[in-house]
């Protein structure tokens, strides 16, 4: 059709030039016009489907082309405590998950340390971006210095803080139930950890600079290293002295800080960046090459959006944190105040431990979705192109569901094949809780990949105040089903089972999420209107 079509116009329009007389009229020349006239539709028709399926590859190829480095990035740090994980279960002592217990604990309460941070990134990127789109070369390193300087005096604030508190945090955390081994290995870990307080911020700020200046693949590769160096040094450390927890610990720390002085090589110069070239690459020597700390704060007018946008996302990121640390401390409560014997509250953790690391390392993978659609949405709210915003935000939901049921089915494939069990631990009480959870989070894996597009495309549209409210919504509703399973006769009071109920709750909070979201999306005077409605006019 497409290679035949303009011949076949050019072929009506030459009989009607040769047929048509010069007055009156013609039966023939109205046949020939109405031929052009049904070809030319026909042809425009298929030009116009060819355009759309073209304008839908094209936005496909770019979701993607955002969507692998930050894939890449967002993975690699999850991959890092999975492998802690996996070395401490597998080479404990047979039937002994209190090592794995411990590491649960204060792993849960050190994600939510680091996590409530990641506005160094979030408010930095366009900061940065915007200097430099204004040919500001001074002011973008002059922001990308004071990012830095924040992230080591929060880092710093935040390592006292965990080495001054351990005690009553780990306790907060459930390892007063789960036996004084349990909270001797949490500790260990802990005070480890701790001082990698600093470097992980530090990572994150440079990551915030790097974006803004559209280098994605610098910090995948710093990332993949530490990566290779953490596990490397699990092989030693855990597999081959047996240090368990606290050569976990060590292992991760020193990973994190060589991370974070590569990245700070980078900013200064020091080192190249991905391309071989110094920072912004194709500018003079003079531009580039000397982001450092600094101590001079930027104007308030200049930060003042970021800062309300960022003190959103902080809010929601403190919420989501407190519902994943309680579920931590009630899967620590779970067999304790069922009368079991210690060792059964540290298989629960050991067994939550495990799930939750799954589940945070499918999250993340879902959520390189929403940095794609973030700025893709941005960018065509910017334009004022309501169909742009539709098709990428349909574009990115249809990409979500197809990821989304590739996980489910991995996992599916990894629980009944007992690859995962046995990869992660050889304890038997551990794995009989963990049979229970896989089973939820593979089942959550199509909500959870909604749930994240969906907030990578609110984001691009900055509704970040409605998404702290929806956090806020969600996590009620957590605590709620987790309440009527656990203590109201007609959920099963007496059945006991508390950890499968901390991770229904879980899918309570993601599923109010989802529906949150899904309202602002088909809202039809809202940013999106994902289905297209009309607004109607009063």
């Amino acid at each position: 059709m497409t290679t035949k079509a303009p011949s076949l116009i050019t072929s009506s329009i030459s009989t009607a030039l040769r047929n048509s007389p010069h007055d009156g009229y013609d039966a023939c020349k109205t046949t020939d016009d109405d031929a052009i006239d049904l070809e030319i539709d026909e042809v425009s028709s298929c030009s116009s489907e060819q355009d759309d399926d073209s304008k839908n590859k094209n936005i496909s190829q770019q979701i993607l082309s955002l969507a692998t480095p930050a894939l890449v990035s967002l993975a690699i740090d999850p991959l890092m405590t999975i492998a802690d994980t996996a070395f401490v279960g597998r080479y404990s002592a047979p039937n002994d998950p209190y090592p794995l217990a411990g590491l649960g604990s204060a792993a849960a309460l050190l994600v939510f340390s680091f996590y409530v941070f990641n506005f160094l990134a979030t408010a930095t990127a366009p900061l940065v971006a915007k200097a430099r789109a204004s040919k500001d070369e001074a002011g973008a390193k002059l922001v990308g210095g004071q990012a830095l300087t924040l992230a080591l005096a929060l880092g710093s604030a935040l390592c006292l803080t965990l080495l001054i508190f351990r005690e009553p945090l780990l306790h907060v955390m459930g390892t007063e139930v789960t036996g004084v081994e349990a909270d001797h290995y949490g500790e260990q870990f802990l005070i480890v950890r701790s001082l990698a307080a600093p470097a992980v911020l530090v990572c994150s700020a440079s990551n915030g600079i790097l974006r803004g200046y559209l280098d994605t693949k610098t910090p995948t590769i710093i990332l993949l290293g530490s990566n290779v160096i953490n596990l490397l040094l699990d092989v030693v450390l855990v597999a081959q002295l047996k240090m368990g927890p606290q050569g976990a610990g060590i292992a991760t720390t020193v990973a994190e800080w060589i991370a974070a002085l590569c990245f700070l090589g980078v900013l200064a110069g020091k080192l190249p960046s991905a391309d071989g070239n110094k920072l912004g690459s194709g500018r003079t020597p003079s531009e580039t090459g000397d982001i450092v700390p600094v101590f001079e704060l930027p104007k308030w007018m200049d930060i003042r959006p970021l800062v309300v946008a960022s003190s959103a996302v902080f809010l929601r990121s403190i919420v989501l944190q407190v519902a994943m640390s309680s579920a931590a401390a009630m899967a620590a409560r779970s067999s304790a105040e069922s009368d079991i014997i210690a060792s059964g509250a540290s298989s629960s953790v050991a067994a939550h431990q495990i799930a939750l690391q799954l589940w945070l390392l499918c999250s993340f993978l879902c959520d390189a979705l929403a940095t794609a659609s973030q700025a893709l949405v941005a960018e065509g709210i910017g334009r004022e192109d309501a169909e742009s915003v539709r098709t990428v935000s349909q574009t990115v939901f249809s990409w979500g569901l197809a990821l989304g049921l590739f996980l489910s089915a991995t996992l599916w494939v990894g629980t009944e094949s007992n690859f995962l069990i046995d990869f992660f631990t050889a304890d038997e009480g551990t794995r009989i809780e963990l049979t229970k959870l896989l089973t939820i989070v593979i089942l959550a894996q199509p909500l959870n990949s909604f749930v994240f597009a969906a907030d990578g495309v609110l984001q691009g549209a900055e509704e970040f105040v409605y998404q702290a409210k929806s956090m806020a919504l969600s996590v009620l509703t957590a605590f709620a089903v987790f309440a009527a399973l656990e203590y109201t006769p007609v959920f099963g009071e007496s059945d006991g089972d508390t950890l499968v109920h901390v991770w229904l709750g879980l899918i309570g909070l993601q599923s109010m999420r989802a529906l949150t979201s899904f309202v602002k999306l088909i809202d039809k005077k809202g940013p999106i209107n994902l289905l297209g409605l009309e607004k109607q006019i009063s």
